[in-house]
């Protein structure tokens, strides 16, 4: 299974590189596109939860990097959420 990394940029401009283990995140982002927290973070869930089914698919057990990763970009977007404008940035995919 091709796993990949994804490199974003918080409304804060820090820079982030996010782990998947299928090419699939590339379904639900977009390199160079900006999407508003609340977006992104529905965009991630479902892409990181069908990423983790696929591994569980094949190898009988959910991607733990997956399921750890969406936790780390729910934590890093929560405190984003209040504010209408945040966007978040993707800012390329790294094979």
């Amino acid at each position: 299974m091709p796993e990949m990394r994804f490199v974003i940029a918080w409304p804060d401009g820090r820079e982030e590189t996010c782990y998947s283990p299928s090419l699939v995140i590339r379904d639900f982002l977009e390199e160079g596109r900006t999407y508003p927290v609340r977006d992104f973070l529905e965009r991630s869930r479902k892409a990181l939860t069908i990423a983790s089914d696929r591994v569980e698919a094949k190898y009988g057990h959910p991607c733990s990097l997956a399921r750890g990763q969406l936790a780390r970009i729910e934590a890093a977007g929560t405190p984003f959420l209040h504010d209408a404008d945040a966007l978040v940035s993707c800012q390329s995919f790294i094979l």
